[in-house]
């Protein structure tokens, strides 16, 4: 929890509820331990896509469909959804949700690696959201700002690590320290990149907010 825990539950009891089959499709992940985003990152999402209103939107993690399904729902407008996923189990469950929602024509799931699709995909999209394998954010980096539009919003989830970020790589443990230093080069790049204006976020995990600009700083 990077802040006090009282002050975030309070936050959260705020928020505005979700359709009944959001709140369904959220109970079955966590009684499935799935990692979904979680509410605050919802309520976010909503904003940024009420001010941007995308038309075509890329999502690198689908996990069951459910951060896929709640853009879908509250983007004002009616976007194009592409989403990937290389966890085999996780897939059909995530198309079993889409087509309940009744969003299998409009959410396009690419089953495999992100990173072999990010460089097979050519359309640019408005709007694209990271919830993938942390350690591999860096690695998807020059893909997504190609496939994103100038003027393009790039939102990247969990990237504080519970607070562990901000610690010498010797203060975590060895198996943890990869991802620790790429995710630091990650943020690094995010609020270094010449077409990128950057702001990172302390709340949930931690989220940049990025926006392409049309010409280099």
């Amino acid at each position: 929890m990077i802040i006090n825990e009282r002050l975030v539950t309070y936050i959260n009891s705020l928020k505005d509820d979700n359709t009944e089959l959001l709140n369904c499709i959220e109970k079955e992940a966590l009684e499935a331990f799935v990692p979904i985003i979680r509410p605050e990152m919802q309520t976010f999402l909503k904003v940024l896509l009420a001010l941007k209103r995308p038309g075509r939107i890329l999502e690198v993690g689908t996990a069951v469909g459910f951060s896929a399904l709640l853009m879908a729902e509250y983007n004002p407008i009616l976007a194009e959804i592409v989403t990937i996923e290389n966890y085999e189990k996780r897939i059909p469950i995530a198309r079993a949700n889409f087509k309940r929602a009744g969003r299998q024509e409009q959410i396009t799931l690419l089953e495999g690696d992100a990173a072999d699709w990010l460089k097979k995909l050519e359309e640019p999209f408005d709007f694209i959201f990271m919830d993938a394998a942390k350690g591999q954010y860096i690695h998807f980096l020059d893909d997504v700002l190609r496939l994103l539009n100038p003027n393009g919003i790039l939102i990247s989830d969990n990237v504080l690590q519970d607070g562990n970020i901000i610690e010498s790589r010797f203060a975590v443990t060895r198996r943890d320290r990869t991802i620790h230093k790429r995710m630091r080069d990650y943020l690094y790049q995010l609020t270094h990149h010449r077409q990128l204006q950057t702001s990172v976020l302390p709340f949930g995990d931690g989220v940049t907010v990025s926006v392409k600009s049309e010409q280099e700083k």
